[in-house]
């Protein structure tokens, strides 16, 4: 199935508004979606006969930054019996609190990968993850302050005694 068939299929099954943009000059080829059809658009790729997208092969948080005001979520999707692949990218604002983390829904009961995918994004970027079923820190310490990919992120000078900077 050829990238215009998939953006095709996603808008008659998830609606005209699953596609905001799209970018063909990536690799693989980005469908931006909004996060309300996030979980329908997933859905749709994964279970539809056409495209049977059965492996989440990465995914990807970042912060564009206090001055984009933005934070990404970025899904590459692999279809295995039909050897085609694409990518679903989320944005969604920045936090206007301290502490306060944006939210997208969870995709791990669509693909099992997303456990350990989503709880990296959680911990280094701050993505919070509606629906994950443990959503914990996996790289750093549980009372680690902060996300360490974050623009805006403050290194802490000591942990539990230990000088960080080194």
């Amino acid at each position: 199935m050829q990238f215009d068939n998939i953006c095709e299929l996603l808008k008659r099954e998830a609606g005209q508004e699953a596609i905001t943009a799209t970018d063909t000059t990536s690799t693989p080829p980005t469908i931006t979606i909004p996060p309300a059809l996030l979980l329908s658009a997933a859905d749709c790729l994964y279970r539809h006969p056409d495209t049977y997208f059965d492996f989440l092969s990465c995914l990807t948080a970042l912060d564009n930054g206090p001055s984009a005001g933005t934070m990404e979520v970025i899904y590459h999707l692999y279809s295995i019996p039909f050897d085609h692949s694409v990518a679903l990218r989320v944005e969604v604002p920045r936090p206007a609190a301290p502490g306060e983390l944006p939210a997208v829904p969870s995709v791990s009961h669509l693909w099992k990968s997303a456990l350990w995918h989503e709880r990296e994004a959680f911990d280094l970027v701050g993505i919070h993850f509606e629906g994950h079923p443990d959503l914990r820190r996996i790289l750093l310490p549980s009372d680690w302050e902060g996300h360490p990919l974050r623009k805006d992120y403050d290194e802490q000078e000591y942990y539990h005694g230990i000088e960080v900077k080194y």
